[in-house]
């Protein structure tokens, strides 16, 4: 114990010999290369569970195994959850995105590990999820950690936890400039050069990392060889509507499955339920069985007709009108399977199931064009950009879902096809949904942080820090006298009135008791309950910080009672609120 210590007091006189600056980019280094091992070690356990998995089922008549492999992975999920991590972990970005804005971006310890063990199990027995949201929480929480061991200011910390999460992306698709993206649209990290290079180190060290230990390879062995031909333009723009829509559904559907699975109290009948459903459908289904990146790769090699293989559907793929019903069932289905995964207690994330949407919307709009049109079109193409198109609408990141595809694919020779579908797919759910599938809960808490620097700042801010409690409380039964006492006490011109229940139930105010706080003749029988006012606004415990500046503003006030279900806890002034406002700023802009 001695020794760590020792260690510990070494680098921490190290790190402020070397400087802010310089320790930051070796920092940046360390996180890349950790989170590319993070990333690397999750991939070759996932593949290998998943194969091995694979084997098993592929001697099964009909693949019976399919009803039973998911919901053996989400009960060993649940367990390893309930009893060894206990801790939520769940919606990786979500809680990334939580912990910059509320947590002064300080994430747990046993996130370094703990998503990775709990989504390779489920995945790797068929659970209808991707691994991209577990390994970037995991980056994430390598940057935070190595960010707190150096006891690092918030802004260098958030810096660092974006550099995990670029770490992470690069490592698994080779692709360091999404990562670079990534951090930026979805974390919503600020470009700056002072933030630009830190991230381009860790995606480029995780990046180098993956390649030397995997070789070349990626997630899609796929070199685009179908040119792009301008008078494709208006196909794509089609897709790209199409994927919006197809975005929208996704997104909804993906929250009010979840819902209702959030509704259950019982972890185990939420087990039972959630493995049934899931069964049925991969049985039903098999392209719906883990991440779905084997289905995508089908479509790639425009080997479809092997997508129902060992299905009860078979015959599907022989029949063009039965095929395209097909895909569309494959469609309305991956995000029921998805959000039965997470809500009956799996972890993974919503990445794969995207690419997979994508890949299969746009191999369907490519068919039908290919029916009706006099001249064809790439289906490869189309899987591609409709990935891309998917990935921007979900994640309200077309910048990310550009890159991304153009550099799993080894050029950009789909770069305008991917800008248009990729936008307009932005575009068509922006219309329909202001928020990302990751933001949407937060933004409706208020407890997103944006690019938007008041709201940002805001955002950071806690309400509990900022309660005053040095406020004298009296009871409406209290005497003159006894108010008079108090008031002698209290430094204050505002006394709430509690009554035994201790429960709020009005203020009395210095200027409304000035002109009798004298008379002793009143003392005895002239009580608070006499001159009890109501505040023009209440503050609830539970209120975010854009509630309260509003109330604020409404009602014109300097000073707000803060309650929670009633019971009196302090006031909230504004003059605190700007003061730890301006604190917030300055080390949010430094």
């Amino acid at each position: 114990m001695r020794s760590f210590q020792n260690v510990f007091s070494y680098l921490l006189i190290k790190s402020r010999s070397l400087g802010q600056r310089r320790l930051i980019l070796i920092l940046s280094f360390v996180v890349g290369v950790l989170s590319g091992l993070a990333a690397v070690l999750l991939k070759n356990t996932v593949h290998f569970l998943h194969d091995f998995i694979q084997d098993l089922v592929s001697q099964g008549s009909y693949n019976l195994l399919y009803l039973a492999l998911p919901g053996m992975g989400i009960i060993i999920t649940v367990m390893y959850v309930r009893y060894f991590v206990k801790d939520n972990i769940g919606h990786g970005v979500t809680k990334i995105l939580y912990s910059i804005s509320k947590r002064g971006s300080k994430i747990k310890r046993h996130n370094t590990y703990s998503s990775m063990v709990a989504s390779t199990i489920t995945i790797g027995f068929g659970g209808s999820v991707g691994a991209e949201a577990p390994i970037v929480m995991t980056g994430s929480a390598i940057g935070s950690n190595v960010g707190q061991f150096f006891r690092l200011n918030y802004r260098t910390l958030t810096l660092l936890v974006g550099c995990g999460a670029a770490g992470a992306i690069a490592s698994i698709f080779k692709a360091p400039l999404a990562g670079l993206v990534f951090t930026l649209e979805v974390l919503l990290l600020d470009l700056t050069m002072s933030s630009i290079v830190p991230l381009l180190i860790s995606s480029v060290s995780a990046a180098s990392v993956s390649y030397f230990i995997l070789g070349k390879g990626v997630v899609f062995d796929y070199q685009v060889t179908h040119p792009f031909y301008l008078h494709n333009i208006i196909w794509y723009i089609i897709l790209g509507v199409f994927c919006g829509l197809v975005s929208v559904y996704f997104t909804r559907m993906l929250m009010k499955v979840e819902g209702r699975y959030a509704k259950i109290t019982n972890p185990y009948k939420k087990w039972i339920i959630g493995s049934l459903m899931l069964g049925i459908l991969i049985f039903i289904f098999p392209p719906l069985y883990g991440e779905g990146y084997d289905t995508l790769q089908l479509l790639l090699d425009g080997r479809s007709s092997e997508l129902f293989i060992n299905s009860p559907f078979a015959t599907f793929q022989n029949e063009y009108w039965l095929l395209l019903a097909a895909l569309i069932v494959l469609l309305a289905t991956k995000v029921v399977a998805t959000a039965t995964t997470t809500g009956a207690g799996g972890v993974g994330g919503i990445f794969a199931p995207t690419l997979f949407m994508g890949g299969v919307a746009g191999y369907f709009v490519a068919k039908i064009i290919n029916q009706f049109v006099f001249f064809q079109v790439s289906e490869s193409n189309f899987v591609l950009v409709g990935m891309a198109g998917m990935m921007a609408g979900v994640m309200h990141a077309p910048l990310t879902a550009i890159f991304l595809i153009a550099e799993i694919t080894g050029g950009y020779a789909l770069f305008i096809p991917l800008m248009i579908a990729s936008t307009i797919s932005f575009i068509t759910i922006l219309y329909f949904e202001p928020h990302s599938i990751y933001t949407k809960r937060l933004a409706a808490r208020g407890e997103l942080l944006t690019h938007h620097k008041d709201k940002a700042v805001l955002t950071l801010l806690q309400l509990e820090d900022l309660i005053e409690k040095d406020f004298t409380s009296v009871d409406p039964n209290d005497s003159l006298g006894a108010l008079v006492k108090a008031i002698s006490q209290s430094k204050r011109n505002i006394f709430p009135v509690v009554d035994e229940n201790k429960k709020f139930v009005g203020i009395v105010l210095l200027n409304e008791i000035r002109d009798i706080m004298f008379n002793v003749d009143m003392y005895d029988n002239t009580f608070v309950r006499d001159y009890i006012s109501l505040p023009p606004e209440y503050i609830n415990i539970n209120d975010s910080m854009n509630e309260v500046m509003r109330k604020f503003e409404d009602s014109d006030s300097w000073n707000l009672p803060v309650l929670d279900n009633g019971g009196y806890i302090g006031f909230v002034s504004k003059s605190k609120i700007f003061s730890a406002y301006r604190n917030v700023l300055v080390q949010f802009s430094e």
